[in-house]
C-alpha cells in the first residue's frame, strides 16, 4: 500500500472516521457534529486544523459531519489532540449506528418539535452508547420536525417525522364563506361541503398548520407526537420507509429505536440493510415486534454476540 500502510492499518483508521483518500496518500478526518450545530470555537478549531494539517478547507456532508481532507499519515494523532481541545471527535464509520441527521425543525416556522434537541438525545444513547455493537451493515436514523421532509427521514433506516394531528368540532363550523381553515391546507384534505368544513384524513398529513386557524375553535388538536418510518435507504437502490402503525411520543420513539437496533442485530444477514432485511422477513412481522417489549427480554443475550445478524436465538427474534 501507499506509505507502507497495510490494508489493516488503513480499516483500523477508517473505524475511528480517517478514510483513506483516492490519491492513496492523504486521508479525510470525518467529524461528528452532534446535531448539526456548531459553536464559534469549534469552526475556528476546525479552520486551524485544516489550514496546518489539510489541504486548507472543510466539507459538510449529507449526515451533518465536517470533514477535513489532506491529511496525511502521521499527523493524524495530532489531529485528533486537536480535536479533542474544543470538545469534537471524528467518527461515523462502520457496520453500527451512524451519526443521527435531523432538519432546523428547531428553529424553522414550520418545526412542531425541538429536533436537535430530540437529535441530542438519540446522539447520546445510541451512536454514543451503541458505538461498539456491531451490525449486519450500517443503520441510519433521521428526525424530521414536521410533514415537509426537508431532512427525509423516510430515507433513512429510521425515520421520525414530527406531527401534529387536527381533530374537528364540526357543530363549532358555522360555514364561512371564506374558510381560513380550507385556505391553509397545503394539501387539499379540508373541504367546505354543504356549508360545512370536513377533513379528509388520508389526505392529511398532520403538519398542523390548520389547528386553531378558525377562530370558532372548530380545529382543535387531536394528538401530537412523531410518527415512525422504518427500511428506508437511499443510494443505489433507494426506497421510502413504511410507516409504523400511530402517532407516538418522543419517548415511545426513542424505546422503539432501541427495539429496531436489537432486531436488526438478531436478525439481519451480514452486509444486509435493515429494509432488505424487512423485505426477506415482512413488515407486518417487524412491525409486531417494534410494537411489543419482546424483543427487550433477550437484550443481553442479543448483545453478546460480538460480530452482527449472527445471533439466531429465537425465531420470533
Amino acid at each position: 500500500m501507499s506509505n507502507g500502510l497495510t490494508a489493516k492499518e488503513i480499516s483500523r483508521l477508517k473505524g475511528e472516521g480517517f478514510i483513506f483518500q483516492r490519491d492513496k496518500e492523504h486521508f479525510v478526518c470525518r467529524v461528528i457534529t452532534v446535531d448539526g450545530n456548531l459553536k464559534p470555537r469549534e469552526v475556528k478549531k476546525l479552520a486551524d486544523i485544516s489550514e496546518k494539517y489539510g489541504y486548507g478547507y472543510i466539507s459538510f456532508t449529507s449526515r451533518l459531519t465536517v470533514e477535513i481532507p489532506g491529511i496525511k499519515y502521521e499527523k493524524v494523532e495530532k489531529v485528533k489532540r486537536e480535536l479533542e481541545k474544543v470538545g469534537l471527535y471524528p467518527g461515523g464509520t462502520g457496520p453500527k449506528v451512524r451519526p443521527i441527521t435531523s432538519c432546523k425543525g428547531t428553529v424553522c416556522k414550520f418545526g412542531l418539535m425541538d429536533t436537535q434537541m430530540l437529535n441530542r438525545k438519540i446522539h447520546d444513547r445510541f451512536y454514543l452508547g451503541w458505538n461498539n455493537v456491531i451490525l449486519p451493515h450500517k443503520f441510519k436514523i433521521g428526525v424530521g420536525g414536521c410533514p415537509n421532509n426537508c431532512a427525509k427521514p423516510n430515507l433513512n433506516d429510521f425515520g421520525i417525522i414530527a406531527q401534529r394531528k387536527p381533530k374537528l368540532d364540526y357543530e363549532a363550523c358555522a360555514g364561512c364563506k371564506k374558510c381560513r381553515v380550507e385556505d391553509v391546507c397545503k394539501v387539499g384534505a379540508v373541504k367546505r361541503v354543504d356549508e360545512k368544513i370536513t377533513i379528509d384524513f388520508d389526505k392529511c398529513n398532520n403538519c398542523g398548520l390548520c389547528i386553531e386557524e378558525c377562530h370558532l375553535n372548530a380545529v382543535k388538536i387531536d394528538k401530537e407526537g412523531v410518527k415512525i418510518f422504518i427500511g428506508g435507504k437511499w443510494g443505489k437502490f433507494p426506497k421510502i420507509g413504511e410507516p409504523l402503525k400511530g402517532i407516538h411520543t418522543e419517548e415511545e420513539a426513542l424505546n422503539i429505536i432501541e427495539k429496531a437496533i436489537l432486531y436488526y442485530k438478531a436478525n439481519g444477514i451480514p452486509g444486509e440493510r435493515f429494509g432488505e432485511m424487512i423485505d426477506r422477513i415482512g413488515f407486518n412481522e417487524v412491525e409486531k415486534e417494534l410494537l411489543s417489549d419482546d424483543i427487550l427480554e433477550q437484550k443481553e443475550e442479543i448483545l453478546k454476540n460480538k460480530t452482527g445478524g449472527e445471533a439466531a436465538i429465537s425465531s420470533s427474534c
